[in-house]
């Protein structure tokens, strides 16, 4: 072979794997805001860090003697971590690592209904259930469907009956993050009925599971999800931030795509909390996991921009929950959010009402 023709073989070699190579989808560094944020609110209390914890995500729940719980999965650790909402005290940790039931493998997305805590574990492709305040463990499930499972939301369709969404962000290859064919995409969300009796058993039947697989509404790199049953929507984040990460609008009684997602994100689209003002207004807090995080609101019954802020310390926020009960610190309620993996931040309700000039029913 002469020395043109063995050029012309390898060129032709080179080109034909990269046409062929798998899509990498590794998250690239957070890029600079484009613009500033509407306002700085100064964070209520920030939590002292501890390293290795790897905080993912967030549940508030109000206990008997009126105190409320902030409870955080700890990926790293294999834990769940509980803090007082009023101080950002670190309360306890439960769990260890491993397979049987009461112990964790990368707990991510959390969820609580009742005195009903679930978590969902991403190595051991389940979703465990536990009974509060004792975090007395009632089982796992999802484990022949669950492929990688992140993000949680639930609500309750009937008296003693629960619906649980969970996002599915498998890959076709992990260890390249290879996309799946956008066929598989419809496999993005499941959807189980979940009833727990009194005496703690559970039941749990997947009710089916769906994902867009069209190019605007697909759901590439999904892990939070919260849904609204007065308006009938959920909002579930598209992490890919090659087509423009965002929040997409789908219905919530069909799992269909609405046609409709949010303004492109600088960042990674994270997590998404409903702030209920009244029955039926409010405002969608969603994230921007810049440095310092960028938190977006919405109205949520139109998904109208309605103003950015970001706090002086918080960065790089994985999930978030709203709390809008009074407590003995926050009579308005507050905005909790997870801090670089290591601490938790609080802002007042009443301080982001002020800030932002919001309108409507929220206290300010």
């Amino acid at each position: 072979m002469t020395s043109k023709s063995l050029l012309g073989a390898l060129c032709a070699a080179f080109l034909a794997a990269c046409s062929t190579a798998p899509l990498h989808t590794s998250t690239p560094p957070a890029p600079a805001p484009k613009s500033a944020a509407d306002a700085v609110i100064a964070e209520s209390w920030v939590s002292e860090p501890v390293a290795g914890d790897e905080l993912d995500s967030l549940a508030a729940w109000p206990t008997e003697d009126g105190q409320v719980w902030l409870i955080a999965t700890a990926k790293a650790a294999h834990q769940v971590v509980v803090y007082d909402a009023d101080t950002g005290a670190r309360l306890r940790s439960v769990g260890a690592p491993g397979n049987a039931v009461g112990q964790f493998n990368r707990p991510n997305g959390i969820a609580v209904f009742g005195d009903l805590l679930f978590v969902a574990e991403r190595d051991n492709h389940r979703v465990q259930a536990f009974r509060l305040p004792e975090f007395t463990p009632l089982g796992a499930f999802g484990a022949d469907v669950l492929r990688s499972p992140y993000g949680l939301w639930v609500h309750e369709t009937a008296p003693g009956a629960l619906e649980l969404f969970v996002t599915d962000s498998f890959m076709a290859d992990f260890r390249t993050m290879t996309l799946p064919p956008m066929a598989e995409l419809d496999a993005r969300v499941k959807r189980f009925r979940v009833q727990v009796a009194e005496s703690g058993r559970m039941d749990a039947r997947l009710l089916g599971q769906f994902g867009d697989t069209g190019a605007a509404g697909a759901l590439r790199m999904v892990e939070s999800i919260a849904g609204d049953p007065v308006h009938g929507r959920l909002l579930i984040a598209e992490e890919d931030r090659r087509v423009g990460s965002t929040l997409r609008d789908y219905r919530l009684a069909t799992g269909t795509y609405n046609g409709h997602s949010l303004p492109v994100f600088d960042a990674d689209a994270e997590g998404v909390a409903l702030w209920s003002c009244s029955a039926e207004d409010g405002y969608w807090i969603a994230v921007d996991q810049l440095t310092p995080t960028r938190f977006r609101l919405f109205d949520r019954a139109t998904l109208a921009p309605a103003g950015v802020f970001s706090g002086k310390v918080t960065s790089n926020t994985d999930g978030e929950t709203v709390y809008a009960m009074p407590t003995k610190r926050f009579p308005a309620g507050a905005l909790f959010a997870l801090h670089n993996d290591v601490s938790l931040a609080a802002f007042d309700l009443r301080d982001i009402a002020r800030a932002l000039d919001l309108q409507g029913d929220c206290p300010r």
